[in-house]
């Protein structure tokens, strides 16, 4: 993929010719999922940093958060338009759905976990950890027993731009959270910046991302993957994949297992989505002319990839499917 496609093409109304040059295949395994005469398209553009897609299949949108405007946007499938769905959005990041529908969100200012309920109210799942605030809860998953999983790196702590800048009381952790009993344990403490987090499709594993070079030079670019045990705990983990020269940051699995990643942070060529085997290989990806916080799939049949880029929405139909879970 040559950088002056990316900078040339015009993303907002342009004509692309088929097969869409910015889906790479690089793998013949990936080949699969290209369609030929489907296109990365632009759906939406105006955002500081869009994070946390989440396809609402029953209203036939997707809803998503834009941090520093401290919004949560949502397009609409049926007429292409985009309102606000939250404002103040307590600087919201990652967002999933639970079992019953509910839009479970992480939000930076207040440092908590949030679910929205039916009726438009808000609960807080989880804001403190033994009597301290927890830091800045960043990304989260919902698994099929019904618990919340999710990242706490402390972003929102560092600026005001996504947040209110303050300071840690515990350390960067990932935790488990049981909503019917209130308790939460920790999964992984082990993390610099752990950020994006996903279940296998069959939930025996836990990917998880680490953001830790993006405020330490020295620091991880990497995403590590643990076996679930029985009893809810993560157990052997191991490197999957180094993202070196730049970083992943939300991620999620399709129904053949494979590791659908935003990346970001390395420029022209690698910034986009990485699209990783369940053994680790790199086998395709898509270029944005952006980085890509994160991703979900989503639209009738769950074959369209919606992707956040740092200021706008984009979205690609493939012939796969997202995990069956949130």
């Amino acid at each position: 993929m040559s950088a002056p496609y990316l900078s040339d093409r015009d993303w907002n109304h342009g004509v692309i010719r088929y097969p869409d040059p910015a889906v790479e295949v690089l793998d013949d395994r990936f080949s699969q999922y290209r369609i030929g005469n489907a296109v990365v398209e632009r759906l939406f553009t105006g955002c500081r940093w869009a994070e946390g897609p989440v396809w609402f299949g029953d209203a036939r949108c997707l809803i998503w958060s834009d941090i520093p405007n401290n919004r949560m946007l949502r397009w609409h499938e049926e007429t292409g338009e985009v309102d606000v769905y939250r404002s103040p959005a307590f600087h919201s990041n990652g967002n999933t759905r639970d079992r019953q529908g509910r839009l479970v969100t992480c939000e930076h200012t207040g440092r908590r976990v949030t679910r929205t309920e039916h009726d438009g109210s808000i609960t807080v799942l989880m804001d403190s950890y033994e009597g301290k605030p927890i830091n800045s809860p960043n990304d989260v998953v919902v698994h099929s027993d019904g618990s919340v999983w999710f990242t706490d790196p402390g972003y929102g702590l560092l600026l005001n731009y996504e947040g209110s800048r303050g300071e840690a009381e515990l350390p960067n952790r990932v935790y488990r959270l049981d909503p019917e009993t209130g308790e939460a344990t920790i999964v992984a403490d082990d993390f610099l910046r752990p950020n994006g987090l996903c279940f296998s499709p069959d939930e025996e594993l836990l990917y998880i991302v680490d953001t830790g070079r993006s405020h330490d030079p020295g620091g991880p670019s990497h995403i590590r993957v643990f076996d679930v045990t029985a009893d809810n705990r993560l157990a052997n983990g191991r490197l999957f994949v180094d993202m070196t020269p730049g970083m992943a940051d939300g991620i999620r699995c399709d129904v053949d297992g494979n590791l659908w990643a935003g990346t970001g942070w390395a420029g022209p060529g690698f910034d986009g989505v990485h699209c990783y085997a369940p053994d680790g290989t790199r086998i395709g990806q898509i270029h944005l002319p952006e980085i890509c916080a994160n991703l979900c799939f989503g639209g009738a049949q769950k074959n369209r990839l919606f992707m956040a880029g740092s200021q706008s929405l984009y979205a690609v139909y493939l012939e796969t499917t997202g995990a069956q879970h949130p």
